[in-house]
């Protein structure tokens, strides 16, 4: 009995040991990345378990708000993800199909495009925010039906036939939200509430206007560096307006949640309380293009078949002041989230510590 204790002893005390060892790749890259300025929230975790998270930095630098890691952050394109479960959710509603012609629910100069191009971004759309930035009276907020109302206005022409090759188009994403309006006869942000957020008890998560953002205490501002490198609100800049004058656009964006909330979101991906299983497997399925070849963007998702540690899905948010990711290697169950408020060029140096450590835990 006294061997088995001290085997038990042991075991646990190697276990310990190891975890710690894992976990201090994270911690010296985080604390590297403190050091440099780094301001986010980092969560690891595994089947749904957090194995580390932490908030370094500022909420709101000019206030000195310490960050915390239930603060909430503008998702930026990580959003698309969750206008893809929109559309694969009306599919399996039979509300749309993902080969029906775009043209079949909106009026669009654009023909030939179906549904899975513009989930895959193979549709050859112009860019709206070119067209918006050059005729859109900007004292006043655009949403989608003005955005298409320009499309049709201008006809920007066709960046290549629809399916001839991938090339990353927020415009595609704008028709998709539309196209969940129609086919449904439901706004759009209500809808993502009423389908997504409150089923995944994501109750940190909305598409939120700038009067909703406000109302929130621990909504993160976005920073960039000004002239003399301290970093400041990023709205105080130029770069940011298109976020105001475009701030009711539906699909691109617009998601801000919390970490945990995303990790929420990241599990119900392994069951089916949303789709089938089925219908997730094609979401992680690369394109085909016209020519036979495959592209490796799935529905909202960009795929990795053969990383470290098996099949990754990923995707990144590039806002004024923020860089998001949600990394998961989804035939380990394991998940990687990082949430940064200072465009900081550390984010991905942490994606790849945060690997490392989930390869030896």
């Amino acid at each position: 009995m006294k061997r088995l204790f001290l085997s038990i002893l042991f075991v646990l005390f190697f276990t310990s040991t190891l975890v710690h060892a894992q976990e201090k790749i994270l911690v010296d890259a985080l604390e590297k990345a403190r050091v440099e300025g780094f301001s986010g929230v980092v969560l690891v975790a595994q089947e749904g378990k957090i194995l580390y998270e932490e908030a370094i930095g500022m909420r709101s630098f000019e206030d000195h708000v310490a960050l915390k890691t239930k603060d909430i952050f503008e998702m930026a394109s990580v959003s698309k993800q969750f206008t893809a479960m929109m559309i694969m959710m009306c599919q399996e509603k039979g509300l749309l199909n993902y080969d029906d012609p775009v043209g079949k629910y909106l009026d669009i100069p654009y023909r030939g495009i179906t549904i899975r191009q513009l989930l895959t971004h193979t549709s050859g759309l112009p860019d709206y925010q070119a067209v918006m930035d050059e005729h859109w009276d900007k004292s006043k907020v655009a949403g989608n039906p003005d955005i298409l109302e320009y499309l049709n206005k201008y006809q920007p022409p066709m960046l290549f036939e629809p399916g001839e090759k991938y090339q990353y188009s927020n415009t595609g994403y704008v028709f998709l939200a539309s196209i969940v309006e129609k086919a449904t006869g439901k706004d759009f942000v209500e809808l993502m509430r009423e389908w997504i957020f409150k089923p995944l008890n994501m109750k940190s998560t909305d598409i939120r206007s700038p009067e909703e953002k406000a109302k929130v205490k621990n909504f993160v501002a976005g920073h960039i560096k000004d002239e003399n490198g301290s970093y400041v609100n990023a709205n105080n800049f130029h770069s940011s307006d298109y976020t105001v004058w475009l701030g009711n656009r539906k699909g691109p964006g617009r998601v801000s949640s919390t970490a945990e909330d995303l990790l929420l979101w990241d599990q119900a991906l392994y069951g089916d309380k949303l789709v089938s299983k089925e219908t997730l497997e094609l979401a992680f399925t690369p394109a085909k293009l016209n020519d036979g070849t495959r592209s490796y963007y799935g529905f909202g998702w960009v795929l990795e078949p053969k990383s470290p540690l098996g099949k990754m899905v990923m995707h990144t948010g590039d806002n004024p002041g923020y860089k998001t990711i949600i990394v998961r290697y989804i035939e380990e169950n394991k998940t990687i989230i990082i949430l940064n408020n200072n465009y900081h060029p550390d984010m991905m140096r942490l994606v790849e510590a945060a690997t490392l450590s989930l390869g030896k835990w």
